[in-house]
Formats: C-alpha cells, sequence, structure tokens
C-alpha cells in the first residue's frame, strides 16, 4: 500500500467538477483507492462518497492505493491533486 497526503489549495474545495475529475483519473487504475479527511473515508471512485467528505480549502487529506498499479496510479494521483486541487 502507498500514501500521500495533500492540503487543498482550490479556492472552493472539491466540488462536484474537480470531484468528477478525480473520479475519473482514479477509475484509471484497478487498485483500491480511498481518500481520508478526519475520521471519514471514501471510494475515490465514487463521486457521491468524494462528495460526502465535504472537503473545503485548508483541509489536508490522504490518499491511499493498494494494488497491481499502485505506484502508477499514486503518481498519476499525487500530480492531478497538485495541479487541480
Amino acid at each position: 500500500m502507498k500514501e500521500f497526503t495533500y492540503k487543498i489549495c482550490d479556492d472552493l474545495g472539491i466540488h462536484a467538477r474537480p470531484a468528477g475529475l478525480a473520479v475519473k483519473k482514479a477509475s484509471e487504475f484497478s487498485s483500491e483507492i480511498t481518500m481520508y479527511k478526519d475520521d471519514k473515508k471514501a471510494d475515490l471512485k465514487r463521486i457521491f462518497a468524494v462528495m460526502g467528505l465535504s472537503v473545503k480549502k485548508g483541509d489536508t487529506v490522504r490518499i491511499t492505493v493498494e494494488g497491481k498499479d499502485e505506484d502508477e496510479a499514486l503518481s498519476a494521483l499525487e500530480s492531478f491533486f497538485r495541479n487541480n486541487l
């Protein structure tokens, strides 16, 4: 299992558009990908789960990736978060 943390910089946090893009990116991989905020967690491949975390600007999230393509998925998701959130 691999993981990274990221502090959200987007003024609007993770709202519908970036949540949809994150789900689309996560769905490119077969690994299990989970996003954690405080004591909540969400499957990053399910938009309603991601939206349910209510991630705002300044919140820190933790992303875990576990599976056969975890290295590739982790790299792609870290890049996605840096460039979009």
